[in-house]
C-alpha cells in the first residue's frame, strides 16, 4: 500500500532546512528508502518564500497571493511516497526520517487508490 510521508519542520535553520538534522542525515535516509525498494517518489520543496496560494471564490474569481502564508507553525519541507505492506511499516519508516526529530513531525497518510 502506498503512503505519503509529509515532512514538517517545526523550526528551520538559516538556510531554510530543518533545524534538527543536517544534509548527511537526509542523504542517508534517502539511500535507505531507495535501497529498501519502497521509494515511489519524493521531493524537497523550495524555500517557503517561493510559495504561491490560489483561492477561488464563490463567484469563480481566482485570487493569487505570493509569499509564505502558512497558517501553522510548521513548514512543509517535502514528502516521500513509499510503498509498504501496511500502516505499521509506514510508521516505522516515518520514525526513521530525520524530519521527525526535535521540533519536526511526519504526517503519514495513505494514498487513495481508485479503480479506473
Amino acid at each position: 500500500m502506498k503512503y505519503m510521508l509529509l515532512i514538517n519542520a517545526g523550526a528551520v535553520d538559516e538556510n531554510g532546512g530543518a533545524a534538527d538534522c543536517d544534509v548527511q542525515d537526509w542523504l542517508a535516509y534517502d539511500k535507505e528508502v531507495r535501497d529498501a525498494g519502497i521509494m515511489v517518489s519524493g521531493e524537497q520543496l523550495a524555500d517557503l518564500v517561493t510559495a504561491t496560494a490560489v483561492r477561488v471564490g464563490e463567484d469563480g474569481k481566482r485570487t493569487v497571493t505570493d509569499g509564505p502564508f502558512a497558517e501553522t507553525r510548521e513548514v512543509l519541507g517535502g514528502f516521500y511516497v513509499i510503498d509498504v505492506p501496511d500502516l505499521d511499516a509506514a510508521l516505522d519508516w516515518a520514525a526513521r526520517c530525520p524530519g521527525a526529530r526535535g521540533t519536526g513531525s511526519i504526517v503519514v497518510r495513505p494514498v487513495a487508490e481508485f479503480e479506473g
